[in-house]
């Protein structure tokens, strides 16, 4: 997925962005491979686990559940279903059930929400039963979803969105209501992903990534961004960081992670429609635990673990194949993911 150009974005919001310290060392040991696991033609994300261990894909303009074995089952197919247009990446996610702040509500149970980057830019929900509605209008288009289940963004869903040389970050009440976080943030778009409370100093924060300049961002509940950790992978559009999923509690050597890589013809990294996977025992032997960030680059999937306490180390721990054109968000299986 292409990004604005570093130099606009971080000229237009020089004031909001500040360098978190220097970059932590990337390691070059490779023990980790990242293999293809399902064919989906179209897949561009996944979601979850849900109640019950399934996930939720998003492939070809459509929705599927699969069981931790691969199994898939078009979902949302009948009258009032979902279905949106091929070309943009319309990402989802899961919120949780917790109260939204502010609000006498909360997400409903079994929810997935998906955003609608082309069109009248928004935020689409379908029910656990299928039914799709119009759940909120952004005010630019969006460009990464996730929801906050820490509490510090009040439990609601948050959305990058691009605004001519900016990227705005909002949030979203159960409600359908959008609040302004900041308007004046640096490009982010793919896998954004909300902190765990043990991540430091920046637990509950919103991690996203920026392919053009290979930089990880933390935004904070008042607005403020901050470079999290500087990858030292490859960058630059359809190349750069732009997956990201946090390990989940419980996460040990019967878990996995998953990853969409889009067919995308043309393009250097043409990828081969599939969800990738990433076993526990590859995983527990690169030093990955609970609580780290995993994040990926679009191009070849080569993929670093960050761990943050006072400070963060970067390491880079896997990739995949050549061509892989990774999309969205990293999912996990494990206790509590």
């Amino acid at each position: 997925m292409g990004g604005l150009a570093l130099g606009v974005a971080l000229t237009a919001c020089a004031s909001a962005v500040r360098p978190a310290g220097a970059p932590a060392t990337v390691g070059s040991a490779l023990p980790a491979h990242w293999v293809r696991f399902r064919h989906v033609a179209g897949v561009v994300d996944l979601a979850g686990p849900r109640a019950g261990g399934s996930f939720a894909v998003a492939a070809a303009g459509r929705l599927f559940t699969m069981s931790r074995a691969g199994t898939l089952t078009p979902f949302a197919r009948g009258p009032g279903g979902y279905a949106t247009a091929l070309g943009p990446e319309p990402y989802i996610t899961v919120a949780g059930q917790d109260r939204v702040a502010g609000t006498h509500c909360s997400f409903p149970s079994g929810a997935i929400f998906a955003m609608q980057p082309g069109g009248r830019p928004g935020v689409i929900a379908i029910s656990a039963n299928g039914q799709a509605r119009r759940f909120a209008n952004l005010p630019g288009v969006p460009t990464g979803i996730t929801a906050d289940s820490t509490g510090r963004f009040g439990h609601t869903l948050l959305v990058t969105a691009r605004q001519h040389a900016a990227t705005a970050v909002l949030a979203i009440d159960c409600t359908g209501k959008v609040h302004q976080i900041t308007a004046h943030g640096p490009a982010m778009e793919g896998g954004i992903a909300v902190a765990p409370p043990s991540f430091g100093r920046y637990g509950g924060d919103l991690i996203a990534p920026n392919e053009t300049s290979g930089r990880l961002y933390a935004v904070r509940p008042d607005g403020t961004v901050v470079t999290l950790a500087v990858s030292g992978l490859p960058h630059g559009g359809d190349i750069g960081v732009e997956s990201a999923g946090f390990v989940p509690p419980g996460f040990g050597a019967g878990s996995a992670a998953y990853l969409a890589d889009r067919y995308s013809p043309h393009n250097r990294h043409p990828g081969t429609n599939s969800i990738l996977r990433l076993p526990g025992p590859e995983l527990i032997r690169a030093g990955v635990r609970p609580g780290d960030l995993l994040a990926a680059t679009e191009g070849s999937a080569r993929t670093i673990v960050v761990h943050c306490t006072s400070s963060c180390t970067v390491r880079y721990i896997a990739a995949g194949l050549a061509t892989t054109h990774a999309e969205g968000h990293i999912a996990f299986t494990g206790q509590g993911a």
